[in-house]
């Protein structure tokens, strides 16, 4: 499971420097910038609760564009990090934490990982939906891509 999730943050990883590049490209149009200032936070928020650390901050904070890469590869970095010292047991292991309106809330660590990964895929689609209005060329994000560059 270890391996597998990680696969899935390496793509996770790919994928945001992607749209954040079609960001940049297409001069940083506003709702794209938010809905990828969203996902980056609520990855950050995410990280917090599987540590038991308390969360800063809301989850949609007034980030720029030209933080993006930085925040990304700091991000992967912290999830990797987490994945690297998760034993096979961790994975089913229940997460105490609280909403960010403060109700209490119990889930498996799995659980929240899949939940991330889905959370990024959708918020880089309506940045992508965004962009795509404001006339940008789209990367191609889909996972099967990501594994056939793997491969190649």
């Amino acid at each position: 499971m270890k391996a597998y999730f990680i696969q899935l943050f390496n793509y996770d990883h790919y994928a945001n420097l992607l749209i954040a590049e079609a960001i940049k490209k297409a001069g940083n149009p506003e709702k794209p910038v938010k809905l990828t200032t969203h996902l980056l936070a609520a990855q950050q928020i995410w990280l917090n609760r599987c540590k038991g650390e308390l969360t800063i901050g809301g989850a949609w904070p007034d980030w720029k564009a030209d933080t993006f890469e930085q925040i990304i590869n700091d991000n992967h970095r912290a999830w990797i990090n987490l994945l690297d010292y998760s034993d096979a047991d961790d994975f089913g292991k229940m997460i105490s934490y609280k909403s960010l309106n403060g109700d209490s809330h119990e889930n498996k660590l799995s659980d929240i990982l899949t939940h991330l990964i889905n959370h990024g895929t959708h918020h880089r689609a309506q940045a992508g939906q965004h962009l795509k209005l404001a006339g940008a060329d789209l990367p191609n994000t889909d996972y099967i891509f990501y594994i056939w560059e793997q491969l190649k």
